[in-house]
């Protein structure tokens, strides 16, 4: 039974995660701290803190760790498991009727509005995630500048881009 409550909370946090990474967390808290009582306010704190540093989408690592918590790698899996069902499920149902109606004008035209505010959001992240006293200094935007010609201009892969970054980081400090 407890495989099945890890499964089916994962689940629906899962179904309810619109909007990004940091749309499900008050989800999470509410159901892994309030609801059931599988992880302290102090432990998904540092849960958060931890998942961080790791590449992967946050659900992934928050499923991962309590699964495996509470119930070994068996809970890892049906908390996982949970975890992805239902985006699968909106993925199909999105992509079959993207497929059928996707050269519809209104359907183009939405996919256009789509593009620009996301791409705004991305900006606007971008903006909240650095402190800006941080980037305005010349090794900073030196930083920057080479990053995004080498994103936009070569062929250099961004994983490259960022080992790179982070190898100079701790060379010259």
């Amino acid at each position: 039974m407890l495989l099945w409550n890890i499964f089916f909370v994962f689940f629906r946090i899962g179904f309810c995660a619109f909007g990004g990474a940091y749309s499900f967390l008050p989800l999470l808290e509410k159901d892994l701290i309030e609801n059931y009582g599988w992880l302290t306010k102090e432990e998904f704190l540092d849960v958060l803190g931890i998942v961080k540093i790791f590449p992967g989408a946050i659900s992934i690592k928050y499923a991962t760790y309590t699964g495996y918590k509470i119930a070994g790698l068996p809970g890892a899996v049906m908390a996982n498991l949970g975890n992805i069902v239902a985006p699968i499920l909106f993925i199909m149902l999105a992509f079959g009727l993207y497929a059928k109606y996707k050269d519809f004008p209104r359907v183009k035209n939405a996919f256009s509005m789509i593009q620009l505010v996301v791409f705004a959001m991305i900006i606007a992240t971008a903006f909240q995630v650095i402190n800006v006293n941080n980037f305005l200094n010349i090794k900073s935007l030196a930083v920057v500048t080479i990053a995004f010609c080498l994103f936009c201009f070569t062929k250099v892969h961004p994983a490259l881009i960022i080992i790179t970054a982070a190898a100079l980081g701790i060379v010259i400090g």
